[in-house]
């Protein structure tokens, strides 16, 4: 475990070329590149760093008692250690995931981490790596799939379908997604919101069934953080009639803004892309980790041209401890959405770091 820990936080500590190595193919992160489906869902090997990020939640029982959240992510680093050391064992790249169930009614959150290597050989049937061609990537017997999503861990097992409900939203300029002042700070980025979910989830001996709405992220890049970013806030909401809101920003230490977007699209409409002032986070109420001492804002007034919206989490204590895969942490929970009236039209997710120290992608 220390060495790949080790690798990984040299791989994400700065980009491959700044290191002297090659640089990856011209144009892949830049404007105008046309998406192709679904080779795009699949993995981008010759990108730094890649994710895809499932969550959602289940609605098990009646009433906000039967809610239950759900993550699942897969991380993909490109190390730039080995390119050029032969054999099937030189770890080229770094695959790490995270999953997480949070209990509403009960007031628990679970969570488990995997971490492993991949030369980046396309893998064997059920084993850990990621297509190229499509959604597949697996690591230590969990695996996220075209519709499918399986984690098998101790004390925690989930078995989400998946299906889509609307096409696909292409966040930014056809997915060409700004992360910062320059050109250079952006991302590939692909959402696929208001998915139809239905699972089961395993906590001990007690198994959940249910069924509910959930939110796929796919993003790679080269570059994503500006130097003076310290982290960021971000929302991925389904609203109750069927519109998708995403928004964020990125901070500096002193809290100021360094950027800002996201989009929103109605049910059958076209996406709208927002531009970095049209976006604010206004915190309200925190909350502090007794494992990390770090202090989160679990409500948020978003305003974005798509209204005001109040976010505020169902259960405080969401805060995912990763450092012994990534050597961070952050926030990352189930929330609802209240309209400007303080009635509620949706839930969705927030995730927010760089709170319990700087974050390095």
């Amino acid at each position: 475990m220390r060495p790949l820990r080790r690798a990984l936080l040299l791989a994400l500590a700065a980009p491959a070329w700044a290191r002297g190595q090659a640089r990856p193919p011209a144009g892949e992160i830049q404007p105008g590149r046309r998406l192709e489906f679904p080779r795009d869902h699949g993995a981008h090997p010759a990108t730094r760093i890649e994710w895809w990020y499932l969550t959602g939640w289940l609605r098990t029982a009646s009433g906000d008692a039967g809610l239950t959240g759900f993550q699942v992510t897969f991380f993909r680093a490109r190390t730039g250690l080995a390119q050029d050391t032969p054999g099937r064992l030189a770890p080229r790249q770094l695959l790490f995931a995270h999953a997480a169930v949070s209990e509403i009614g009960a007031g628990r959150h679970h969570h488990a981490q995997r971490l492993g290597r991949w030369n980046g050989e396309l893998p064997p049937e059920r084993g850990d790596g990621a297509s190229t061609s499509r959604r597949a990537v697996a690591l230590g017997g969990w695996r996220l799939e075209e519709g499918l999503a399986v984690v098998r861990s101790a004390g925690l097992q989930l078995e989400l379908s998946a299906e889509p409900t609307q096409p696909l939203l292409l966040q930014g300029d056809q997915g060409y997604s700004r992360k910062g002042p320059q050109p250079s700070q952006a991302s590939l980025y692909v959402t696929e919101p208001q998915l139809a979910v239905r699972g089961r989830i395993g906590l001990g001996q007690r198994v959940l069934e249910g069924q509910g709405r959930g939110w796929l992220d796919h993003e790679w890049s080269d570059e994503l953080l500006h130097p003076q970013a310290v982290g960021w806030d971000w929302v991925g909401l389904n609203l109750d009639d069927g519109s998708a809101l995403t928004a964020f920003r990125l901070r500096r230490a002193d809290g100021s803004v360094l950027w800002a977007g996201g989009s929103w699209r109605a049910p059958g409409g076209p996406m709208r892309d927002f531009a970095p002032g049209d976006v604010t986070f206004e915190p309200g109420r925190s909350w502090s980790s007794p494992a990390t001492q770090a202090r989160y804002p679990v409500e948020w007034t978003v305003r974005t041209p798509a209204g005001t919206h109040r976010v505020r989490t169902l259960l405080d204590g969401q805060e995912m401890d990763t450092r012994r895969t990534t050597g961070s942490a952050y926030w990352e929970g189930l929330c609802e959405v209240l309209g400007e009236t303080g009635r509620r039209v949706g839930l969705g997710y927030l995730e927010m770091t760089g709170y319990a120290g700087r974050l390095r992608l």
